[in-house]
């Protein structure tokens, strides 16, 4: 039957699938893209030399020396990835999270090593601010006893973050990244920053970070499981987009230059809110959860792999983030080409 144009009806005249015939026309027509500038590449570092230790929860991330942080960095920066975000691995820890602050941590270390390699021209080095990795009982804040069990203590773990976050610019991060969740960090870390000489350093705050379940991977990576407990009385309650809204504000209000959301795929809604309501360099950070899971998937053979990866990454540029923290980085960077 021959279908006849009718002015009061959008088809046969408008028809959607002109515009999806090809390649080249669905490129044409594109709107969102990913771009190796739009991606953070995370390093956990680590005490030794030669130290390239497989992470069992998350295929294809290593716990990296030094020596061998600065080899990915370089090939990182060969790829085109915007930047590093840098976690470490102390020797020890202890009930203060000592070193954090330590100048001789081992993320100043590697920060130095970064700094004086042909790479940190080409790459943003931003440094991970939270006390969890260094702690001995793994919380991201300073612990006491109170009648329900433990306290982390909000206002006595700001001067050790602001202490943390002068150790981090002297030794050369181009940007510090709280991600403890204490009220008034980010006003605490920028004075701390300013009296120090460093007010050109920016703070990319984790403004919106969920108690979520997609952290577990991460914890076994970094070593920073808590010992008792959990984070839900500072991290945020998944259910509260409207909270999170209002943390972002706050955050933005103490000096944040920048603001990331974490979670990301669980939590596209509030990147999308977020990016409506504030004119601020927003990023997301696709999870160690959202990372293994997809990996998972790609060992049995139940996801397209290279699809997968770009589908969930788009999504997230899709929702309002301009960049994303993604331990996928390189993949996509080299499937992007």
């Amino acid at each position: 039957m021959k279908l006849k144009y009718n002015r009061t009806m959008s088809f046969p005249a408008t028809r959607m699938r002109r515009l999806r015939r090809t390649d080249s026309l669905r490129a044409l027509v594109r709107e969102t893209a990913v771009t190796p500038g739009n991606l953070i590449y995370p390093l956990f570092l680590c005490p030794g030399e030669g130290v390239r230790r497989p992470v069992s929860s998350m295929p294809g991330v290593f716990n990296l020396s030094i020596d061998e942080a600065v080899n990915e960095a370089e090939e990182a920066a060969r790829l085109g990835i915007a930047g590093l975000l840098l976690f470490g691995l102390p020797e020890r820890k202890d009930e203060r999270g000592s070193g954090a602050y330590d100048d001789n941590g081992i993320v100043q270390q590697g920060l130095r090593a970064l700094k004086a390699s042909p790479a940190s021209k080409q790459l943003v080095l931003i440094a991970d601010l939270c006390l969890c990795e260094y702690t001995s009982h793994g919380h991201c804040g300073l612990v006491v006893e109170s009648p329900g069990g433990f306290e982390v203590e909000n206002d006595a773990t700001l001067p050790l973050l602001a202490r943390a976050s002068v150790s981090l610019a002297k030794a050369g991060a181009d940007v510090v990244a709280p991600s403890d969740m204490m009220d008034g960090r980010v006003a605490a870390i920028r004075q701390a920053l300013d009296d120090a000489g460093c007010a050109q350093t920016p703070i990319l705050s984790y403004a919106a970070k969920f108690a979520s379940a997609f952290y577990g991977p991460f914890r076994l990576a970094a070593d920073s499981a808590p010992q008792f407990g959990d984070r839900r009385s500072y991290q945020m309650d998944g259910a509260n987009l409207r909270e999170a809204l209002r943390e972002i504000a706050l955050d933005l209000d103490e000096g944040a230059d920048m603001i990331l959301m974490k979670p990301a795929m669980p939590y596209l809604d509030v990147i999308s809110e977020a990016r409506e309501r504030f004119g601020v360099p927003l990023g997301a950070y696709q999870v160690s959860g959202e990372y293994s899971m997809l990996q998972a998937a790609f060992e049995r053979g139940w996801l397209d792999r290279e699809r997968a990866i770009l589908e969930s990454l788009i999504s997230i540029r899709r929702a309002g983030a301009d960049f994303i923290v993604t331990y996928f980085a390189k993949d996509a960077a080299k499937l992007i080409g």
